[in-house]
């Protein structure tokens, strides 16, 4: 079988593309895999190190005012059709793949006009722009939640799938967890509490996190942090002006992206997290409490939604972002890591 996967920009995006991908390799190896994607995004890093062909398209995101600015990015995607349908006439798929976002209009505009098979797949209760503009032209949509097939009228045919992960729980014993903190430069007798805010980081996360650092905290438990490519090296001279070294911290190990995320899930004690709908599928999988800060500017507030599916299960803690301190969120940690233990 011969599979095209649009997929771009954030990790919300590329790892359930990445997870079909592998089960697809999986089930029949001699099938061959490219993915469709922008220059810009992070899938230049993790398509390649994962193994798959990818192929570039300009595309852009774009809000709903009307400014040049969006004027201009909508017809560069638009006109990025041309150069998605060269691509696809080239490899000739059997099945165009989508996962969301903006890369999705082009590729899919081409795959339509080719006649190819198409499918989107939605991790989200509420479906993002390009996937409502989308479900009524492809065959199917799979979506990760029951709810968000009512919010999909125009779709020919909804299925509900779940999100597809490529984190298992992996079952660890003591010893390979030791290992896991040993390779990550952490220490074998502290809980650990894993901290990341998608792939591109969640500034306000990131500010409370630096807060706990600089205030001494952490003494009781140590952080593996992933900050974001795009703010690691905001958060080093942060904690430079505060007479810190990155790489020399107490109870805490900073990195810009955590690629072998599956291992750490499995290690950690605990996780502080926005809550898209990868975050809480992953933590599903490893059955690890989790305190989530939902971003609070997501479509419908669905990441708010996405947190209240585990909380409600006591599965896990929501700090509103508007709530968030240093003080909040170490208590609340403190809190939960000695009810574990206890």
């Amino acid at each position: 079988m011969r599979v095209v996967i649009a997929a771009a920009r954030t990790g919300g995006h590329i790892n359930p593309g990445l997870a079909i991908a592998n089960k697809i390799k999986q089930e029949e190896k001699d099938s061959k895999i490219m993915f469709i994607g922008t220059t810009e995004g992070l899938e230049n890093d993790l398509v390649p190190r994962a193994g798959y062909e990818l192929k570039t398209v300009e595309a852009y995101g774009f809000n709903r005012k009307l400014t040049i600015e969006n004027i201009r990015k909508i017809i560069k995607t638009l006109k990025s059709k041309k150069d998605a349908k060269k691509i696809l006439q080239e490899f000739k798929p059997d099945i165009v793949i989508g996962t969301g976002g903006y890369i999705c209009m082009p590729v899919f505009m081409a795959a339509i006009s080719l006649k190819i098979p198409t499918v989107l797949h939605e991790s989200n209760a509420f479906p993002g722009a390009a996937i409502k503009a989308l479900s009524g032209k492809v065959d199917e949509v799979f979506v990760g939640f029951e709810d968000a097939k009512k919010r999909l009228p125009k779709a020919k045919k909804v299925v509900v799938t779940g999100t597809p992960t490529k984190v298992e729980d992996l079952n660890l014993t003591n010893e390979q967890k030791s290992k896991i903190k040993i390779a990550l430069g952490l220490k074998e007798n502290l809980p650990v509490v894993l901290v990341f805010g998608g792939s591109q980081g969640a500034r306000s996360i990131n500010e409370t996190m630096l807060d706990i650092i600089r205030t001494n905290k952490n003494t009781n438990y140590q952080i593996i942090w992933a900050a974001g490519q795009s703010q690691y090296d905001i958060i080093k001279e942060k904690l430079e002006d505060a007479g810190l070294a990155i790489h020399n911290l107490k109870n805490a190990k900073i990195v810009p992206y955590i690629y072998n995320m599956g291992e750490v899930l499995n290690a950690c004690d605990l996780t502080v997290s926005r809550s898209g709908a990868m975050t809480i599928t992953e933590l599903s999988k490893v059955g690890k409490p989790g305190i989530f800060i939902p971003l609070p500017y997501a479509t419908e507030n669905h990441q708010e939604y996405n947190a209240r599916v585990l909380a409600d299960s006591g599965a896990g803690k929501i700090i509103l972002d508007k709530n968030l301190n240093a003080d909040i969120l170490s208590n609340t940690i403190q809190e939960i890591l000695t009810r574990a233990v206890s």
